[in-house]
């Protein structure tokens, strides 16, 4: 079954029939996996790009009549020949596979295709015929056949999906082209509750995503991609500025039970928010004495106002989700309690504690050393972590170091540097946020890495660095930096900033030893149920995934809500439907870098105002202005609505 007898994707049409299996031409251009479901074997696809068949016995009449019913129902109906046109279409091949099917069906078919590909006003209309005129091209001989011999043909098994390139980038899968396009018929509520249905902090995600799905955003192809970051933004904005309240649906499962959350950040709170939407009786444990985890102490006001998490977290205690603050777990109440006490538990706490550099002298505690999250911590507090220091150098190149430089401006630092050991183009923080901070008057020291703390009667006075090169690729794909022999220098400073990585405290796990940790010190899930080695357990977010994107922790925290829902009914854990796509996806990739749209561009982005960086770098009032309603209205009118159907006979 790994072998394939036919393959139309992306133009490039590998024809087997009839050949012996070792004479196959290989295919090239697409990766088909061998099963969908554990039990289910996929013998053929029909997409955007084409037809993929591994079994000559599938029959292609009944997977185009499938595959163009979902297309239908995908359909907007909004231009008038994709909504007449795909019903048409569909219509006809459920009447040929039904025996009813006459002679010019198969013309009227293929004329049909034409006209929506070429008159309708998104991909759906643009892409969804594709693959009917390449099966009317190499199977026509069983369309005739299937007219001429008026028989009913048996319906196969098929599963469809909808998709996008940036929705399939998306972690938690946000239906984005509907959301926009509510933006942009001025419809922000229906666009907040189309957000809403996965994610319940838009206002925060709209504010610090990292974005990869702008990244596979087709819009990239022709000019500059949707912004669709600060869209949401602008949604969420707009229903704070009118004092509005979200009208949360709430559908009790079958069995409602108690389920104890610990910590209150981004994974805690949306694994409480659908929880609570099932009936469920939802307890939050936090550390802290506000919401939002490490987003909250560990993400700068002036890119997140901390009024913005606590805005969003109150509406989600509305749905009747209790916080307790200043609860550590482990201490007056442990995990074992929790687990004891409830029907399923849920850990979602954040890395709080900073990596080692591994240098001389890091672990002397030498006044002015203060670890990157210990830093951003006691800014986000409101205090200066060492008001004496006045030449900052921070070491690291992801956006926790970005933070902390440009922070040292705000708490009125006058020497504030930067030193990492790649070049800007290997720099992991977000490309903006290293402009931001250039801009600002950072000072970048690249290919640069410390050996030593220098420091005199117990204070840092310095840090002995040594130059580098990059050498050949590492395991990340990028170039490993190798010391220059003899190149030693020492960079005079007052405060030094380790930001080179956090990580996870698990001593809540204390006493329950059977709960796997990986060698990253991490928890071990499966990677579709979220359920640790402990069936009553749970886990999601960066104790789960080392540190990493907000959005992926509120993506497995959402996967952790339903499993434990299903737990509480009784139901099997199986992975769900999206989830056997998301792998499918994974080997038929959504987004392709190198298409050739067809598409005219020249409608550059709105980007977003910025305060001036003179008067930006000694604020922590947020530093960009959200959209005004025209220009949100127009960035959202760029979308290219780029909706692909995908149908799989197993």
């Amino acid at each position: 079954m790994t072998e394939i007898c036919f393959s139309s994707w992306g133009g490039e049409v590998v024809d087997n029939r009839g050949k012996a299996l070792q004479n196959y031409a290989p295919l090239e251009n697409v990766a088909l996996p061998e099963h969908f479901k554990q039990d289910e074997q996929i013998k053929a696809l029909m997409g955007w790009y084409g037809i993929v068949l591994r079994s000559e016995t599938v029959n292609v009449v009944d997977l185009s009549r499938s595959y163009m019913e979902a297309v239908r129902r995908a359909s907007c109906g909004k231009c008038t020949p994709c909504r007449l046109g795909t019903a048409l279409m569909a219509d006809i091949l459920a009447r040929i596979c039904g025996g009813e099917g006459r002679p010019l069906d198969l013309e009227t078919l293929e004329s049909l295709a034409k006209l929506v590909s070429e008159a309708s006003k998104c991909h759906i209309g643009q892409a969804g015929p594709r693959p009917i005129l390449h099966a009317l091209a190499y199977f026509r001989e069983a369309f005739q056949a299937a007219v001429a011999e008026a028989q009913t043909i048996p319906a196969g098994t098929y599963h469809s999906r909808v998709t996008a390139p940036c929705m399939d980038a998306c972690p938690i899968h946000l239906d984005i082209p509907t959301y926009i396009e509510c933006i942009k018929e001025g419809k922000f509520q229906e666009s907040l509750d189309v957000i809403r249905e996965r994610l319940p902090i838009p206002g925060v995600v709209g504010r610090v995503c990292v974005r990869p799905c702008e990244s596979h955003c087709r819009r990239a192809l022709l000019d500059e991609p949707i912004s669709i970051k600060y869209l949401k933004r602008f949604v969420a904005d707009q229903e704070l500025d009118k004092h509005h309240s979200p009208s949360f649906r709430v559908q009790p499962s079958t069995k409602t039970g108690r389920v104890a959350i610990v910590g209150a950040g981004p994974a805690g709170a949306t694994c409480a928010y659908h929880l609570a939407r099932k009936g469920h009786q939802v307890t939050v444990y936090e550390q802290l004495g506000e919401p939002g985890g490490m987003a909250a102490v560990g993400i700068p006001d002036y890119r997140l106002p901390r009024q913005i998490l606590r805005n969003e977290v109150s509406e989600i205690q509305k749905l009747g989700v209790t916080i307790h603050y200043n609860t550590p777990v482990g201490q007056t109440i442990t995990l074992s309690d929790l687990e004891a006490e409830n029907d399923a538990v849920f850990v979602g706490v954040g890395a709080q504690g900073s990596s080692n550099m591994r240098v001389e002298g890091e672990d002397k505690g030498y006044k002015g050393f203060i670890p990157g999250v210990e830093y951003l911590r006691a800014i986000n507090d409101g205090q200066d972590p060492y008001p004496e220091g006045q030449k900052v150098v921070v070491v690291g190149g992801g956006n926790v170091a970005i933070d902390c430089v440009r922070c040292s401006f705000r708490i009125n630092k006058k020497d504030v540097n930067l030193v990492y050991r790649r070049t800007r183009k290997e720099m992991p923080a977000e490309d903006v946020e290293i402009h931001d901070a250039e801009e600002e008057g950072v000072n970048f020291h690249f290919l640069t890495t410390p050996v030593r703390v220098v420091a005199e009667k117990g204070k840092v006075v310095g840090l002995e660095c040594i130059r580098m090169k990059l050498g050949e690729p590492d395991a990340s794909g990028r170039r490993r930096p190798v010391p220059v022999e003899g190149s030693e220098f020492v960079m005079p400073c007052d405060i030094a900033v380790p930001a080179i990585g956090q990580q996870v405290n698990l001593a809540l796990l204390e006493g329950l030893s059977d709960i796997e940790v990986s060698k990253w010190h991490t928890i071990v899930v499966n990677q579709v149920t979220k359920q640790t080695s402990r069936p009553k357990i749970f886990s999601a977010g960066d104790c789960e995934t080392g540190p990493n994107a907000l959005i992926t922790a509120c993506a497995g925290a959402r996967k952790a809500a339903i499993s434990i829902d299903r737990l509480i009914n009784g139901l099997p854990l199986d992975p769900e439907e999206e989830d056997c796509f998301d792998q499918l996806f994974k080997k038929i990739k959504v987004y392709d870098g190198q298409e050739n749209t067809g598409l005219v561009g020249g409608c550059s982005r709105y980007h977003l105002k910025m305060l001036p960086p003179e008067s930006r770098k000694f604020t922590f009032e947020e530093v960009e202005e959200g959209y005004t309603i025209p220009q949100a209205m127009a960035e959202a009118n760029r979308c290219l609505r780029c909706y692909s159907i995908v149908t799989i006979a197993v």
